[in-house]
């Protein structure tokens, strides 16, 4: 059990995601950072699509109702154990009693608190996100509010951690080699032209040359980039279909919206680009103001960095695994 005792808003239950209900106007919901929820559940002993807390206002602290191992993961900034300050992307040992504390990271929107055994709120459609605009999933679908207790699933397989924790090289810096980087602090976000790019002039330049901002009417259903008005050169009668995480839509004013994790299961606006599915965890980690640029990619290099996380993914799990065991040996 824990309980939540300051929090902000928007601060939600979330996993991976109920994918396989769009039919029926359900969106997939999930962590807007995928990768810091199966990075840290694997540290954590736990499955890595078992249910956490997504955080994005600060602060935010919870207290431990009983004995567990947990792991912050997703930010760049340092959490505090009973005004400790520990690593993020590291596992440490919590006794009943003691106070998690979440600070502003310093550059990036979201931290992540997975705990050993997962958050036990009952499954919705087969996930346990919070779908804040159905009003369900998660912790009584809803944001998290202060006083809540939340139930942790049983996991027998934790162990005592060494004080100075289990840690993994962050995926900012372990994959530095596979993302690419700008000279001018821009966030630079690959994505592969869409049904409707041929509309838009000059093959899309406006779009991919152009630097945007993410506009505070933003949130988890849609990111609003700020920029020159880009304009299909003629006008076309669409009928509504349906779109996914990473579909970017051009409306009628012609500043794009990226569709992220509580995404429109349908619209009738021109795609014109979408973004790679191992580029999304990044977007969903960019701060409202943040600047960016898309890249234009393709289907290979997509796939190509979708193997290089899997091998980065798998090589924490079987770490983790390993280290478990020893401990575990010399217990």
């Amino acid at each position: 059990m824990i309980e939540i005792i300051e929090t902000g808003l928007f601060n939600t239950v979330q996993d991976l995601g109920r994918p396989g209900y769009r039919d029926i106007g359900v969106s997939a919901s999930g962590a807007m950072d995928p990768l810091a929820v199966r990075i840290g559940n694997s540290l954590a002993g736990n499955d890595e699509s078992a249910a956490v807390l997504e955080i994005q206002t600060f602060p935010f602290r919870l207290r431990f109702k009983q004995r567990t191992v947990f792991v912050v993961s997703g930010t760049d900034g340092n959490p505090l154990l009973d005004g400790i300050e520990l690593m993020s992307w590291c596992a440490y040992g919590a006794e009943a009693g003691q106070v998690l504390e979440l600070r502003q990271p310093p550059k990036l929107a979201r931290a992540y608190v997975c705990i050993a055994g997962g958050l036990d709120v009952p499954p919705v459609m087969g996930s346990r996100s919070t779908s804040l605009r159905g009003g369900f999933g998660g912790h009584a679908g809803r944001p998290l509010e202060k006083g809540d207790r939340i139930a942790v699933g049983e996991n027998p397989d934790i162990l005592p951690v060494p004080a100075s924790g289990i840690a993994v090289v962050d995926p900012v810096a372990a994959l530095s080699d596979v993302f690419p980087q700008s000279s001018d602090g821009a966030l630079l976000i690959r994505a592969l032209p869409a049904g409707e790019h041929g509309l838009f002039a000059d093959d899309g330049a406006a779009f991919w040359n152009q630097t945007w901002r993410i506009s505070s009417r933003s949130d988890r259903t849609g990111y609003r980039l700020s920029g020159d008005p880009i304009l299909p050169t003629e006008n076309v009668e669409m009928r509504s279909h349906g779109v996914v995480p990473g579909v970017i839509q051009v409306p009628p004013g012609g500043e794009p919206i990226v569709q992220m994790s509580d995404a429109n299961t349908a619209g009738g606006y021109p795609k014109i680009a979408g973004v790679i599915e191992c580029d999304l965890w990044r977007l969903g980690q960019a701060r409202i103001g943040s600047r960016l640029r898309f890249v234009r990619s393709t289907h290979a290099e997509a796939r190509a960095v979708e193997r290089a996380v899997t091998r980065y993914v798998e090589d924490v799990r079987a770490t983790s695994q390993m280290v478990k065991r020893a401990l575990k040996a010399m217990a």
